[in-house]
């Protein structure tokens, strides 16, 4: 029921929010990331400040059906990194942006890392199209730091899996 509501609410933005919109726009260029480096792309998402905060609006095909986690993370690189000896897909972005250091993962309207962002909702079709609203940040906030897409859904708890259990990363675009 809440994956249903905040995919209603995402429908609701982008039906509210005027086009164009306040402030400046930014687009970012996602591209499937794995552990030997980065792939094609696969869209944008375009970035806009609103009244009630940033509204992200995907137009993103070739991803896997259902929800999946979506965030800001802190660097601007999706290289691949090592961990424990083995190859990690966009690890050299970082964490979730957190620059108030909270070390929380609380969703969008909780009071944790800023970074994190309604799930992204991929149609049957591979096609992401829904805008969702990050209510805490601005376009300024995302330059110089990366927009992540995990292969799995998340909860936005650490329990039972930290980060929300959204896995590994799927796609990333370097915001600039």
């Amino acid at each position: 029921m809440r994956r249903l509501l905040i995919g209603l609410a995402g429908l609701l933005v982008g039906a509210l929010v005027p086009s164009p919109v306040y402030g400046e726009e930014l687009i970012i260029h996602l591209h499937l990331v794995n552990a030997e480096g980065i792939g094609k792309e696969i869209g944008t998402v375009t970035a806009s400040d609103s009244p009630f905060g940033l509204v992200l609006a995907p137009h993103l095909k070739d991803l896997p059906a259902g929800f999946h986690g979506f965030h800001v993370h802190q660097n601007a690189n999706c290289k691949p990194g090592t961990e424990g000896g083995k190859s990690v897909p966009a690890l050299a972005a970082g964490g979730h942006y957190d620059p108030k250091g909270t070390g929380k993962h609380e969703g969008p309207y909780g009071t944790g890392h800023q970074g994190d962002l309604p799930e992204l909702y991929v149609g049957p079709d591979g096609q992401a199209v829904g805008p969702v609203l990050a209510p805490h940040l601005k376009v300024a906030d995302l330059k110089g730091h990366s927009l992540m897409i995990h292969s799995g859904g998340d909860n936005y708890s650490d329990q039972p899996q930290r980060l929300g259990g959204g896995g590994a990363r799927l796609a990333c675009g370097v915001i600039k």
